[in-house]
């Protein structure tokens, strides 16, 4: 799967090789602008960014659509997490204990036909 997020183009900082600054919530990095094509892109544009390339230009609302987006998705994840750490699993189970090494112990010594 691969994921592509918006950023706003601060700068050009090549014209002719066709590299920009992008800004991603603050965080800039440069990108090639090759593979958007014919497009003029200038400062304030919105560009969806995969590795390094600028794949398309976007709509201002569409990048803060998606990137409200990626931020739900990164807060459920860590919503996540929290709980999974306050999950108290205990060692013992139907009055059993839970082995310290659940999986079961390979016998070298013998072969099934």
């Amino acid at each position: 799967m691969c994921l592509g997020i918006p950023g706003e183009v601060v700068a050009i900082t090549d014209a002719s090789e066709q590299l920009a600054t992008v800004s991603v919530n603050g965080v800039r990095r440069k990108v090639s602008l090759a593979l958007v094509g014919d497009s003029d892109i200038a400062v304030g544009d919105w560009v969806l960014i995969h590795v390094g390339f600028a794949l398309s230009r976007i709509d201002p609302d569409e990048a803060k659509a998606t990137l409200d987006q990626i931020l739900e998705l990164d807060q459920a994840y860590a919503d996540e997490l929290d709980a999974f750490r306050r999950s108290a699993i205990s060692s013992e189970s139907e009055g059993g204990r839970i082995p310290a090494n659940p999986r079961p112990a390979l016998d070298s010594g013998s072969a099934s036909s």
